[in-house]
């Protein structure tokens, strides 16, 4: 196996016009939402994406799979470049980069049947398998992701914002990628609904030797999923580096703050929750 970076990204710049003056018409400068940003991710690796709200997360994870446009910068996935391909362009390679979004239920089309949602990546791929065998890959992925193959009929409206995410993941998973982008996947569910998507993603990974870009603000759930770290301030990594060493030994001063802002569990309230799951 090379080892290459599965995913190479340098200098990365994604700016927009900031408008100002009478009725906003004049043209006041560039929002630099993404400023200069490198990393690489190895296959089967995960990087943790970490930052505050509004720092650039998202923006950077939609220009580095080119649903925006860069401003400036490379990104190589698997030593091509595709900055500035054009869609047609980029169509074959869909396949091999895929993304999770935040909100489960915003990302799944509410007019169709989880069945339809997870076979389209496959038809619009230019898959040539028939109804038949699109239907048994569909209860396969159901399955794979914990949900029964029976509910393929179902709507998006009548399952759980976990159960949601999972039908996001077995879209993701549909025509095999390499590479997943997870842009804040578990922000929008419960604590306990959160820890089984970060183990059903680990348990995925090790099946199928996925990479990820796991996007979150929380660097506590981060640093239990992440290989490495990029701390992401104001458009720029100001940090990155190995998991343990970014959260044992912060460069930064934002670094630090994130995890200071991390909640510690008060063990009597651990103990008061266990005990009332056992006894009931």
């Amino acid at each position: 196996m090379s080892d290459a970076p599965l995913l190479e990204v340098t200098d990365l710049a994604k700016h927009f016009p900031a408008r100002g003056g009478f009725l906003a018409k004049r043209r006041a400068g560039d929002l630099k939402a993404v400023d200069g940003v490198s990393f690489s991710v190895g296959r089967g690796e995960t990087l943790g994406l970490v930052g505050e709200s509004g720092c650039g997360k998202s923006t950077l994870c939609r220009t580095v799979l080119q649903l925006l446009e860069p401003t400036s910068g490379s990104v190589r996935f698997e030593g091509r470049e595709i900055a500035g391909l054009s869609r047609r362009q980029m169509r074959p390679l869909r396949q091999e980069m895929q993304m999770v979004f935040q909100d489960p239920y915003a990302s799944l089309n509410p007019r169709k049947r989880v069945g339809q949602i997870v076979a389209d990546p496959l038809r619009r791929l230019g898959g040539s398998l028939s109804q038949a065998e699109l239907q048994r890959r569909v209860q396969e992925l159901l399955e794979r992701v914990g949900l029964s193959p029976e509910h393929h009929n179902r709507y998006p409206h009548e399952f759980s914002g976990g159960q949601q995410q999972r039908i996001g993941i077995a879209r993701a998973l549909a025509p095999e990628p390499k590479l997943i982008v997870a842009d804040e996947p578990v922000s929008a569910l419960d604590v306990s609904i959160q820890a089984q998507i970060v183990n059903l993603l680990d348990d995925l990974q090790d099946e199928l030797g996925l990479a990820y870009v796991f996007v979150a603000h929380d660097i506590g759930v981060v640093r239990h999923v992440s290989d490495r770290i990029a701390v992401m301030n104001a458009g720029r990594i100001v940090e990155q580096g190995p998991a343990d060493r970014v959260c044992a030994r912060p460069a930064e001063e934002y670094t630090k703050r994130l995890l200071a802002a991390v909640p510690i569990p008060d063990p009597k309230e651990s103990r008061a929750r266990r005990a009332s799951v056992a006894a009931g």
